[in-house]
């Protein structure tokens, strides 16, 4: 095992824009503040580059309302980085805004041309496989075309199902290490996790599921105490940070960067 699946260099991440008022939701909670979510997002960076990471930070896009979820636009990997087609019509051109910066660290970058659709939330990478989660937002041809791709570099990609009602499959897991997941029960009852040890969140504290492991760090959402005391007690060095105003927009941990190490020069 190299650990390579959660050991980082670098990340991209962007900051939240004025138009984020404007975006996308499953369920209508209440809009997000701002100021409070440039405060949670500045909090986060601040933990990435805490583990030695270098953090390239993007300036808003107005354009893109829900474009602070850079993770949706683009996977990377080791060896190539692949700009993504995201699912939702209003968020189709941050693929392409993401690709100048993508080139500053890759000298090749693919693309999902379609006409299938796949947004980076529904990928999950361990160090056996790369699992993406059929969803309202990532469809079989995207998944097929995604498995294409990355073939030539010795990937295998599985394809599982992400519950009903469930936006991305990683609204509901996340990578703790290289063996280990934390999962809600209603995920890992598929058996997508099977050979995999899992941790569950605990009831009622479901919304914590997506997290990420970043080097020495689990970045979990505060306002979960006993999950995070969970993974306290099974040796993980975890830090709360503020997501209250990302979860109104179904944004997560992982949802705001782009995690991975460049291929050397």
């Amino acid at each position: 095992m190299t650990a390579r699946s959660y050991t980082f260099t670098h990340a991209i991440t962007r900051r939240p824009g004025a138009s984020i008022v404007k975006g996308l939701r499953a369920v209508d909670t209440g809009e997000p503040s701002l100021e409070l979510f440039r405060q949670h997002h500045q909090d986060y960076v601040a933990a990435l580059e805490s583990t030695g990471a270098m953090v390239t930070v993007l300036e808003p896009l107005e354009a893109y309302p829900d474009s602070v979820f850079v993770e949706d636009a683009a996977l990377c990997l080791p060896e190539i980085a692949i700009a993504m087609r995201p699912g939702a019509l209003s968020r189709l051109g941050e693929a392409a805004e993401m690709v100048p910066t993508l080139e500053q660290f890759y000298s090749e970058v693919l693309h999902i041309q379609g006409p299938g659709f796949v947004d980076g939330g529904d990928i999950l990478t361990t160090e056996r496989e790369i699992l993406v989660g059929a969803s309202s937002r990532t469809d079989a041809a995207g998944i097929e075309e995604l498995r294409q791709l990355v073939a030539p570099y010795g990937y295998r990609v599985r394809e599982v199902l992400t519950p009903e009602g469930v936006l991305h499959f990683k609204t509901d897991c996340s990578l703790l290490d290289e063996e280990t997941i934390l999962s809600t029960r209603r995920l890992d009852t598929t058996h997508c996790f099977d050979g995999y040890r899992v941790i569950h969140t605990v009831e009622g504290e479901e919304a914590c599921a997506n997290t990420i492991r970043f080097n020495e760090l689990v970045l979990m959402p505060a306002g979960f105490p006993q999950t995070a005391e969970l993974l306290d007690k099974a040796g993980y060095k975890v830090r709360l940070i503020g997501n209250s105003e990302a979860a109104k927009l179904d944004g997560g941990m992982s949802c705001l960067s782009l995690r991975f190490s460049p291929p050397r020069a």
